[in-house]
C-alpha cells in the first residue's frame, strides 16, 4: 500500500523525560489539527493507517507515550502522569485548536488533557478509552496487582527482527483481526535496537506495560467530566459479559455509561469489533475523526 509522506520526527522534554512525537503537515489558522495518543504498550505509528484514511492536508501529531516507542523509559508510569504529560504536550504544539483522538489508555489522558485546556479542544474522539464505572475504581483499589505479577511482565523482549515479531502474532488471538498493514506498523516500530547492541526488543519494555496494566484503576476521572466542554464522541467495542481475563482484548473495558457522563457525549456501539478498534477498521475511525457527524 503506497503511504502519505513519511513524518518528521520530533523530541519534547517534558519534566526530565524525553517524549518522541511525529508530526504530518503543519499547524493551519482555519483548520483544527489532529492530536493521537496510543494504548498502553503501543506507539504513535500504530496510527498511521488512521492518519492515511484522512484527508491529505491535515496538520496531525502521534505522540509515543513516556515509555514507549521511542520515548525515554523514564518514570512513573502512573495514568495521572499520562494526562500530565498531554496537557504538556498540548502547551508546547503551537496549534490553536486540536481534534483529540485517544485509544485506550490514551484516551483517559486525553480526557485529563481535554478538562486541564478545555478552550484548545475542538471535539474529542475517545476510542474504548478504559474508563470504568466510578463504583470499579473503589473496588479494584483493594485488590492491588504487582506489576511482576502481571501476565504483560513475561512478554518476549528478544527479537532477531522486527518480521520476526509480525510473524509470531499474525495468526495468534486478537492480532489476527488486525488488518495486516497495522499489524506491520505496529511491529516495524514497535521495536528498538536492543541495549546490548544485539538485535531488537520492545518499544515499551515489559515491565513498564505491566506497571501501567497494573495500575489501570488508580486514576478515577470522574471528577474531570464536568470541565469537559467540547463534544465527545466514544467508539466502544462489544461489551463484555461477567468478569473479564486481565489478558482478555476481545470485549471493551469502557463503562457503557460513560457518554451520559459527559456534558455533550454520544456513545457509538461497535459490537462487531474488539477492544482493537483502529488495528481492526482504521477508517472507520478516520471517519470520526473528519466528522463528528459521522456514522458506523
Amino acid at each position: 500500500m503506497q503511504r502519505r509522506r513519511e513524518p518528521v520526527r520530533r523530541d519534547l522534554s517534558i519534566d526530565g523525560a524525553r517524549l518522541c512525537y511525529f508530526e504530518w503537515g503543519a499547524a493551519r489558522a482555519n483548520a483544527p489539527s489532529i492530536l493521537l495518543a496510543h494504548a498502553t504498550g503501543f506507539h504513535a505509528r500504530v496510527w498511521d493507517a488512521t492518519i492515511e484514511a484522512l484527508d491529505p492536508d491535515v496538520h496531525v501529531i502521534a505522540i509515543d507515550q513516556r515509555g514507549h516507542g521511542r520515548s525515554s523509559k523514564q518514570g512513573p508510569f502512573t495514568w495521572e502522569r499520562f494526562g500530565a504529560d498531554l496537557i504538556a504536550m498540548v502547551d508546547a504544539i503551537g496549534a490553536p485548536k486540536l481534534i483529540g483522538v485517544g485509544h485506550s489508555m490514551g484516551g483517559h489522558a486525553m480526557v485529563q488533557a481535554a478538562a486541564a485546556r478545555p478552550q484548545r479542544f475542538e471535539r474529542l474522539v475517545l476510542v474504548d478509552p478504559v474508563i470504568m464505572d466510578p463504583a470499579m475504581y473503589a473496588a479494584a483499589a483493594r485488590v492491588a496487582m504487582k506489576p511482576a505479577d502481571h501476565p504483560t511482565s513475561k512478554r518476549k523482549n528478544d527479537w532477531t527482527s522486527w518480521r520476526e515479531m509480525f510473524e509470531r502474532f499474525e495468526h495468534r488471538g486478537t492480532f489476527a483481526l488486525w488488518r495486516p498493514d497495522v499489524l506491520e506498523d505496529y511491529c516495524r516500530f514497535g521495536v528498538v535496537e536492543a541495549s546490548d547492541g544485539g538485535g531488537f526488543e520492545l518499544g515499551c519494555p515489559p515491565i513498564v506495560e505491566a506497571s501501567i496494566y497494573s495500575q489501570s484503576t488508580g486514576r478515577n476521572i470522574n471528577e474531570l467530566f464536568a470541565r469537559v466542554t467540547a463534544p465527545v464522541v466514544i467508539l466502544r467495542a462489544k461489551q463484555r459479559q461477567g468478569a473479564r481475563d486481565v489478558m482478555d482484548f476481545s470485549n471493551s473495558p469502557t463503562w457503557p455509561g460513560l457518554a451520559k457522563a459527559f456534558p455533550n457525549a454520544r456513545d457509538v456501539y461497535l459490537p462487531h469489533l474488539t477492544h482493537f478498534i483502529p488495528m481492526q477498521d482504521p477508517q472507520l475511525v478516520a471517519r470520526f475523526v473528519t466528522s463528528a457527524d459521522a456514522e458506523a
